[in-house]
């Protein structure tokens, strides 16, 4: 006769609030926020996390908060107010064990700091980290990335959720480096849009940094973008431009055009950016000579890495594809536990 036995007692991973100073900051150049918001008062480094991999995590531009409110969330989401029953029954409690996170394919790499910071919310004893590689590095098929020695139970428990993040992060770099390749000598460079995951803003953004492009607007209050239905609603182009320009004097303007004609009216208003949707190369070649330096132009609109070179050579600033965040597969990388490594087996 089977049994079902009882259903565990929720984990208690108390939540830290998500926000504050920091944001996950690294904005592109003229995204215009460069202004902080120092009425937040939470301490961004006050979190539960090792010190120095908060500190690490905040030298690379993000919120270390953030990241473990991520990371909690991410555990959670797999545990459901129980336990890892596979594990828990097959594994020892005090069993300890070395695993390799490994990739499976070619990419570059982004999201290891992440990673660890997941399984740092779930292990239960302190755990011990070697670093093969450092975030934007390219790796190949069989690398060691991450070492981890730990509790057998936590590595397990804390694998997926770790390697969801750091999978989808390396795939957002890999897509992105292709792209950063594609326009190598010239000044054009390739940066993402608002098109992201939901509530993982932050991280695909620095996953996008991690490939050699730059990021757009963090959010809708770092700088003004006035697109088609902003037009239409304020009543013209010039309407919307000096409403936004009145309301908000020290934000950068970026103002959406579709075509050629559209750019002299723009241009005299004083706009910082103008954002060419759905230009040809010709086309666009043709609004570079017009604006002649006057203000920073930026390719958007179906846009594709075989044509991104033609695009480039044009003369424009930026190309954004907003790909890099919503459509880039996930890099493979696993976790491989080492049979024969000295002290996997059960402690004492």
């Amino acid at each position: 006769m089977s049994t079902t036995p009882d259903r565990a007692q929720p984990i208690a991973l108390p939540l830290l609030p998500i926000g504050g100073p920091g944001g996950g900051g690294g904005c592109g150049d003229a995204c215009g926020c460069g202004s902080a918001d120092d009425s937040f008062d939470l301490d961004p480094m006050e979190c539960g996390l090792d010190p120095d991999l908060a500190q690490l995590l905040a030298d690379a531009g993000l919120d270390p908060v953030q990241v473990e409110d991520i990371a909690h969330l991410a555990i959670e989401e797999d545990l459901d107010q129980g336990v890892d029953v596979t594990t828990v029954a097959t594994i020892p409690e005090d069993a300890f064990a070395v695993g390799d996170f490994t990739a499976r394919e070619a990419g570059t790499v982004a999201g290891l700091r992440i990673a660890e910071a997941v399984l740092s919310v779930v292990c239960t004893d302190e755990f011990e980290v070697e670093r093969h590689v450092e975030d934007g590095d390219q790796v190949e098929p069989g690398q060691k990335l991450l070492t981890v020695r730990t509790r057998t139970r936590d590595l397990l428990t804390g694998e997926r959720s770790a390697l969801n993040l750091l999978c989808r992060l390396s795939g957002i770099a890999t897509a992105t480096r292709a792209w950063s390749d594609e326009l190598e000598g010239t000044k054009a460079r390739v940066r993402d849009t608002r098109k992201t995951t939901p509530g993982l803003r932050a991280l695909e953004k620095y996953a996008v940094r991690c490939g050699g492009g730059v990021n757009h607007r963090m959010s809708l209050s770092d700088a003004a973008l006035i697109k088609d239905n902003h037009v239409i609603a304020a009543g013209g182009v010039a309407a919307a431009f000096k409403a936004v320009r009145e309301e908000f004097p020290d934000l950068a303007i970026e103002v959406e055009v579709d075509r050629i004609d559209q750019i002299p009216p723009v241009l005299a208003e004083g706009a910082d950016l103008l954002l060419l949707d759905n230009f040809s190369p010709e086309q666009t070649r043709e609004a570079v000579e017009l604006v002649a330096g006057r203000a920073m132009l930026e390719s958007s609109g179906r846009l594709t890495l075989a044509d991104a070179r033609a695009y480039a050579e044009t003369g424009v600033d930026y190309l954004a594809v907003g790909a890099l965040t919503h459509s880039s597969p996930i890099l493979d990388i696993g976790l491989d536990l080492r049979d024969d490594a000295p002290g996997a087996e059960a402690r004492g």
